[in-house]
């Protein structure tokens, strides 16, 4: 027998929600194959068995559980038949005792209970204070019903498998509470202040020529390519130019040099603020980035992130696209030196010889720890990504 035990996923959690088993208890699972998920303040890992055996749950679906906690047993293949399951373990096919098989709180347990549709009224309807048995609720989901005394139609009007604390604070009034991705954001933007003295320069770049460069790249690569696809690829030439833009602090105001240009972009698409790592961006193709980049807006839409997705980012661009936004200053992220922003393209009437002309303006902006990196380091690594936007033919697919 051995304990099957949450990995440490990353250093920023200190409790994870294990959001489904994908393995029934009491079932023969072999080495590989995928046992349950669980969300994390910023993705949803997916936890294999490194052995064969008989899956024995120790965790309700829905439950909260810590890096190292055992919470399934695998049992040795035959041992179930023999009957040596371990003490204290529920029936083949049970769940953990006092949880119903959906991960809901047993009937009566508060104003949610556990029915599910077999239970419900003729007509496929259900009844107002039951709840379908293939919804999963969080335990600090179960807790915020209780304070809050939410219905079952409440919960299953969000049309949510799982249920998140998340999904349910904004019934909670006037007091609004932040979910858990925007808890983690809210974190690195708290430690930023407090550990990185940062500086702020800002160039205006002219993009009027790349912008229809972006339009037939789409066409021809057909994945689409905008400015930030533009600008992930021109950072990533810069790593042998410019490294400690793309060092990690060390001890004793020393850096330790990046061995690829590991290029973090923002995404945020309504469901909180996610930052996946386009991997070597200045040894791939303009065609691979962009399809990278297209691939993270998805997965955001689906909230799927991997913590392989968002970790070890040696730069950060954090895009500001909306109309309107004319200048925007990026925190710079703990473990690394600086980080860009780029704004949207906005028209502006500029001298052309000797009359003028309106041409596509965006910002872009570098935050930098002053510590390592100086005002002028940091126009001239400006001053480098500007010339290649403004000359479209640096850019190959």
């Amino acid at each position: 027998m051995s304990e099957f035990r949450v990995p440490k996923l990353n250093n920023n959690d200190s409790a994870y929600v294990l959001l489904e088993w994908l393995a029934g208890d009491g079932a023969a699972v072999r080495a590989g194959d995928p046992l349950a998920t669980v969300e994390t303040s910023k993705a949803v890992e997916e936890l294999a068995a490194e052995e064969a055996g008989v899956l024995r749950r120790l965790v309700p679906a829905g439950a909260e559980c810590v890096p190292g906690q055992a919470i399934a047993r695998l049992l040795a293949p035959g041992a179930e038949a023999a009957g040596a399951e371990p003490a204290g373990a529920e029936p083949a096919g049970a769940e953990p005792a006092g949880v119903e098989p959906s991960g809901i709180e047993p009937a009566g347990a508060g104003p949610v209970s556990g029915t599910t549709l077999d239970d419900a009224v003729p007509g496929n309807t259900v009844p107002d204070n039951t709840v379908p048995g293939d919804i999963v609720i969080t335990a600090p989901a179960r807790k915020l019903i209780d304070e809050l005394g939410v219905s079952a139609g409440q919960i299953r009007a969000l049309g949510k498998k799982v249920v998140r604390r998340a999904d349910l604070e904004h019934l909670a009034g006037e007091l609004i509470s932040l979910s858990r991705a925007q808890l983690r954001t809210a974190e690195v933007v708290e430690r930023s202040r407090r550990e990185i003295p940062s500086a702020f320069t800002l160039m205006n770049v002219d993009v009027t020529d790349a912008l229809p460069l972006t339009r037939d790249l789409t066409r021809r690569l057909r994945v689409l390519v905008g400015l930030p696809e533009l600008v992930v690829k021109a950072v990533g030439g810069l790593l042998d130019a410019f490294p400690l833009f793309f060092a990690t602090p060390a001890d004793g105001l020393r850096a330790r040099r990046a061995p690829a240009a590991d290029v973090g972009v923002t995404v945020d698409v309504g469901r909180g603020l996610f930052v996946p790592v386009v991997r070597d961006a200045g040894g791939r193709s303009l065609a691979e980035i962009a399809r990278d980049l297209t691939g993270f807006r998805r997965t955001a839409l689906e909230g799927t992130f991997r913590e392989s997705d968002l970790g070890g980012g040696a730069i950060t661009l954090t895009l500001h696209t909306h109309d309107g936004v004319a200048v925007a200053t990026p925190i710079v992220f703990p473990g690394q030196t600086c980080a860009l922003a780029l704004t949207a393209p906005r028209s502006e009437v500029v001298q052309d010889g000797a009359g003028f002309a309106v041409r596509k303006i965006c910002g872009l902006g570098l935050s930098y720890d002053h510590r390592f990196i100086n005002g002028r380091e940091a126009a001239e690594f400006l001053a480098a990504i500007r010339i290649t936007l403004e000359t479209p033919g640096h850019f190959t697919t």
